[in-house]
C-alpha cells in the first residue's frame, strides 16, 4: 500500500466551475477504440494510460478491464466514465470548458511505488502542462 505521512491539504479552487476548464481521470480502463489496447493479463498490471478526446462519444470508447464487471457501463459509458455528462454541463455553461483530453488508466497494479513514478506522474504532468486544467474530476473504478 502507498502510506504517505505528510498531511496534503486539499486544493482551493482558483475559479468558480462556471469559469474552470475541467479534466476527468478515472481508473476505469476505457480508452478510445481505435488506441491498442491496455494490457488486462500482466500479473503486476499495466503502468501505461490513455488519453481519451474530452469530444468522444460513447460509440467511440471501449473497456478493456477484467478486475471489475462492467456490463452496465458498456450499455452506458457514463456510469463509470461521465464524458457525455461532462459534455453536457460545458454545453450549458456550468463548467467553463474541458481540456482536449480526458485520462483513464487500469487501476489495478501490484507496484505502487512504481505506479506512482509513471502513471500518477505522467497523468498530473499532462494535466497540468499540456492540458492546462483548472481542475480535475477524479473518478475511481
Amino acid at each position: 500500500m502507498i502510506e504517505k505521512s505528510d498531511f496534503v491539504p486539499l486544493a482551493r479552487s482558483r475559479k468558480p466551475l462556471s469559469q474552470a476548464r475541467l479534466t476527468l481521470i478515472s481508473s476505469c480502463g476505457v480508452h478510445s477504440k481505435s488506441d491498442s489496447a491496455l494490457d488486462v493479463c500482466h500479473p503486476f498490471g499495466d503502468f501505461r494510460f490513455r488519453r481519451v478526446p474530452s469530444s468522444a462519444r460513447h460509440e467511440d470508447l471501449i473497456i478493456h478491464q477484467l478486475k471489475y464487471p462492467h456490463d452496465d457501463a458498456d450499455l452506458d459509458i457514463n456510469v463509470i466514465f461521465p464524458i457525455e455528462r461532462l459534455q453536457e454541463l460545458a454545453a450549458e455553461g456550468l463548467l467553463g470548458g474541458l481540456t482536449a483530453n480526458f485520462f483513464s488508466f487500469i487501476g489495478y497494479n501490484m507496484d505502487p511505488e512504481r505506479f506512482e513514478r509513471t502513471v500518477a506522474h505522467g497523468v498530473a504532468e499532462a494535466v497540468a502542462m499540456e492540458e492546462e486544467a483548472d481542475a480535475a474530476l477524479l473518478v475511481p473504478a
